[in-house]
């Protein structure tokens, strides 16, 4: 089964592309076999900010934090098929980078980042999915999203 199969067999849709507008940055960025893509925050399926912002274990419980990694890995997604096509191109997940809005103490940094992690290689696999990871707590992220991930993938020529 290819893996924009299992993508949609699993019940998911792409939302639409994250929109940078007058930022001075691309979404992605595509070097030989290599795929950079930049930060990206939580989104609803149409493009908008998803609720809730704030900091996780304050304003935002982990369990909204978890939710809010996987929907950034849906956005991450959308900007691999944008950028290549289809998600059956990308050949290997290399690093993912994983940063938390996160109140004083509150330290259950990679279980939120796990949110991420876990719909990648639900999608990918193990073979594809595998991924290097760094999750870091910050004192604020833009927009007060909860959490901002950003990605490197090997894709197929």
């Amino acid at each position: 089964m290819s893996i924009d199969d299992r993508f949609h067999n699993l019940g998911l849709s792409l939302p639409k592309p994250m929109q940078t507008g007058n930022l001075p940055f691309d979404l992605y960025r595509i070097e030989g076999q290599l795929l950079y893509l930049s930060g990206h925050i939580p989104t609803e399926s149409d493009g908008r900010l998803a609720k809730p912002l704030g900091k996780v274990g304050a304003e935002v419980t982990p369990q909204d934090a978890y939710d809010a990694a996987r929907k950034v890995a849906l956005g991450l997604f959308a900007s691999i098929h944008q950028a290549v096509g289809a998600l059956d191109r990308v050949q290997a997940w290399l690093k993912v980078f994983g940063m938390v809005n996160t109140a004083p103490g509150f330290n259950a940094i990679p279980q939120v980042i796990n949110g991420c992690s876990d719909l990648i290689l639900e999608v990918f696999g193990p073979d594809i999915g595998a991924h290097t990871r760094s999750a870091v707590g910050m004192a604020e992220l833009p927009l007060g999203v909860p959490v901002e991930i950003e990605a490197q993938v090997k894709i197929r020529l």
